[in-house]
């Protein structure tokens, strides 16, 4: 493997682990009936958002791929 390759392969790997890490707090968050505001994979400016017109969630993909928040 090249380095562009392996450098690719570690960020989507951080974005799925991260992706399922923060929905297990989103979905303990509702189970308590905490309201969630915000999903975000990533840190900084948001490169794609959208909000849930359902549930009011902002969806959000930011600009630094290395963690989230709920």
């Amino acid at each position: 493997m090249d380095t562009a390759t392996q450098i690719f392969a570690f960020l989507v790997t951080v974005l799925v682990l991260v992706s399922i890490h923060e929905a297990g707090h989103m979905v303990v968050a509702r189970a308590l009936g905490i309201k969630v505001l915000r999903y975000s994979i990533g840190f900084g400016k948001a490169l794609w958002k959208r909000k849930s017109k359902k549930s009011g969630v902002e969806y959000v993909i930011a600009m630094i791929p290395l963690g989230g928040y709920v």
